[in-house]
C-alpha cells in the first residue's frame, strides 16, 4: 500500500513541477532579454533549486513558503488596485474596454475550450485536485496541533479563493493593456502575461515600470521556488521512507541513512523534471498545472475521502484507486489533444509529438477519470476482504478526524 501512495505521490510532484521549471525558464529568459532562452534556462533554475532543497531541507522550504505567500499577495493586491483606478474602479468597465478592443465575441463563453464539456473537465480538475496534491497535505504536519491546521485551512482558502478572484481583473487588464500580440510576441505560451502587466501598469519605459516588472518576476520566481521546494520534497520523502525504507528495507533503515538517500532522491526527482520541462518548455503553465491537478483528483482525492467517510473501505480498494487513476488518467492523456494531432504543413515546428488524430478529445481528462477513479476504488473495496482490525482502525481515524485528539493512538492503529 505506502507504495502504491509513494508511487502516486511521485508521479503527480513530478508533473507538476514540469510546469515549474517550464515557468521559471520563461522568467529568467524574460529578465535577460532574450539573451537566455528557456533551453539554457530551465537547467540552470533546476539546479539552483535542487540545491535549496538539498541545503536547506523542511526548514528552509517552510519559510520561503511564508515569505513567498506574503509577496504574491501583497503584488496581486496592489496589481488590481492599479487596474481597477485605470478603469474607474469599475469591473464593468474593464469588461467594456476588453470588448471593445477585441470585440463582443471575447466576452462569450468558449474563447478558450470550443467544447463545453472540456471546461467543466477542466474545473472539476481544479476544483477537486487541490485536496489530493501531496505538497499540501504535507504542510498538515508542520502544525503543532488540529486545531492549527483546521484554522490554516481556513486563512489559506480564503487567500487563495481571494487570489483567484484577483486573477480576473489581471487576466482581462493583461489583455487590454499589453495586448495578446505582445504577449505572444514575449512568450508563445503565454506565460508572461502578468509581468507584462506589471510593466505596463509602472509605465513601460519608465523607471517605475522597469522596477514594477523586476518585483513581479522576483515574487513569481519565489513562488516557483516554494513550490518546487515543496514538491521536491514530498516526492524525495515517499520514495525513500515509503519505498525504500518501507519496500525495499524492510524498515530497517536508519534515520542517517534515510537522509541520505532523501538527498539522493532530491536530486534525482530535480534532474527528471528538467528533463520533462525541457520537452515541455513550449506548453502554457497554467495548463500543465491542470493535468497535474487532473492526476491528483483521480488518484489521490477517491482513497482520501473513502478512508475518511466509508467504514467498509480497505488495502485493496486503495490500491485500485491510487494506480486506477493514476493509470486512466495517464492513458487519456496520452490519447489526447495534448500529444496526438496533426499539424498545419506551413508550422517549421511540430507542437504535437504524435501526428496522428487525438483519441481523446478533450485537453483533461477529469470530466472521465474522476469518477473511474472513484469506480475503481469501490470495485476494489467489493472485491477486496477487511480485516478484523479496520473498524478498530476506521474509529481512531474518525476519532482524530472530527476532535484532533488521541493522535498518538491512532497513528499507533494505522501505522
Amino acid at each position: 500500500m505506502r507504495f502504491y501512495a509513494a508511487f502516486s505521490t511521485i508521479v503527480v510532484s513530478t508533473f507538476y513541477m514540469i510546469a515549474q521549471v517550464v515557468g521559471a525558464g520563461s522568467l529568467i529568459s524574460l529578465l535577460s532579454g532574450g539573451a537566455i532562452s528557456p533551453t539554457l534556462a530551465i537547467p540552470l533554475v533546476g539546479a539552483l533549486m535542487i540545491v535549496y532543497v538539498v541545503v536547506g531541507g523542511m526548514l528552509a522550504t517552510t519559510w520561503v513558503q511564508i515569505v513567498k505567500a506574503m509577496l504574491l499577495m501583497f503584488a496581486t493586491i496592489v496589481m488590481t488596485v492599479l487596474i481597477l483606478a485605470k478603469f474607474g474602479f469599475s469591473f464593468s468597465n474593464l469588461l467594456g474596454e476588453a470588448a471593445r478592443v477585441n470585440g463582443q465575441e471575447f466576452l462569450v463563453p468558449g474563447a478558450k475550450f470550443k467544447n463545453p464539456i472540456d471546461l467543466i473537465s477542466l474545473c472539476l480538475a481544479l476544483v477537486l485536485g487541490t485536496a489530493g496534491l501531496p505538497h499540501i497535505l504535507t504542510r498538515f504536519f508542520t502544525v503543532p496541533t488540529a486545531q492549527d491546521a483546521r484554522k490554516s485551512v481556513v486563512v489559506a482558502m480564503w487567500l487563495i479563493g481571494g487570489f483567484y478572484v484577483m486573477t480576473a481583473f489581471m487576466g482581462n487588464a493583461a489583455n487590454v493593456l499589453v495586448g495578446k500580440d505582445k504577449i505572444i510576441e514575449a512568450n508563445a505560451a503565454g506565460n508572461m502575461a502578468a509581468p507584462l502587466l506589471a510593466q505596463a501598469l509602472g509605465g513601460v519605459g519608465t523607471f517605475t515600470g522597469e522596477l514594477f516588472l523586476a518585483f513581479v518576476v522576483a515574487v513569481a520566481f519565489a513562488t516557483i521556488l516554494a513550490v518546487v521546494a515543496g514538491l521536491t520534497i514530498s516526492a524525495s520523502t515517499s520514495f525513500t521512507h515509503d519505498i525504500y525504507n518501507g519496500v525495499l528495507r524492510g524498515g530497517t533503515v536508519s534515520e542517517q541513512e534515510q537522509f541520505k538517500v532523501a538527498r539522493m532522491a532530491t536530486i534525482a526527482v530535480g534532474v527528471i523534471s528538467i528533463i520533462l520541462g525541457l520537452l515541455a518548455k513550449d506548453q502554457n503553465v497554467a495548463f500543465l498545472v491542470a493535468l497535474a491537478f487532473a492526476i491528483a483528483s483521480s488518484a489521490n482525492l477517491p482513497v482520501i475521502l473513502f478512508t475518511l467517510f466509508w467504514r467498509r473501505f480497505n488495502a485493496t480498494g486503495a490500491v485500485w484507486g491510487i494506480m486506477g487513476g493514476l493509470i486512466v488518467t495517464l492513458a487519456l492523456i496520452a490519447v489526447s489533444p495534448n500529444i496526438m494531432g496533426i499539424d498545419p504543413p506551413e508550422k517549421t515546428k511540430a507542437r504535437h509529438p504524435i501526428q496522428a488524430q487525438a483519441i481523446f478529445p478533450l485537453e483533461n481528462p477529469g470530466i472521465v477519470s474522476i469518477p473511474a477513479g472513484f469506480a475503481l476504488a469501490a470495485i476494489g473495496t467489493m472485491l477486496g476482504k477487511r480485516r478484523p482490525e479496520d473498524d478498530e482502525n476506521f474509529e481512531a481515524m474518525q476519532y482524530r478526524a472530527y476532535t484532533g485528539a488521541g493522535v498518538d493512538g491512532s497513528v499507533a492503529a494505522h501505522d
